[in-house]
């Protein structure tokens, strides 16, 4: 099947590329995509975060090929989780600035 062929030869770092111009609307060169190309890359895009990264992030692809919606609630335990295991880069009070 053609899908199976291009997860297995797409590359992280062609995925990259390819959510980067969808994003932007631009390649990397600056040159803007087509509407045939933005499509056709959404969808390559839309296909591997489902199938290889398998992601759970909010606003991606899941794994069953719904989009993954966290609450309000779900984020706040993320952030509560994410500082208790010393992966915060910084924080600060509101008074600091």
């Amino acid at each position: 099947m053609l899908q199976d062929a291009l997860l297995r030869n797409m590359s992280p770092q062609v995925y990259e590329k390819l959510r980067q111009a969808v994003e932007t609307g631009k390649w990397l060169d600056g040159s803007p995509l087509t509407e045939s190309q933005r499509e056709t890359s959404m969808q390559a895009v839309m296909m591997y975060q489902s199938k290889v990264l398998k992601s759970e992030q909010h606003m991606t692809v899941g794994e069953n090929g719904e989009i993954v919606h966290k609450s309000r609630e779900s984020f706040k335990q993320e952030f509560a989780n994410n500082s208790t295991n010393n992966q915060t880069i910084a924080r600060f009070k509101q008074d600091d600035l």
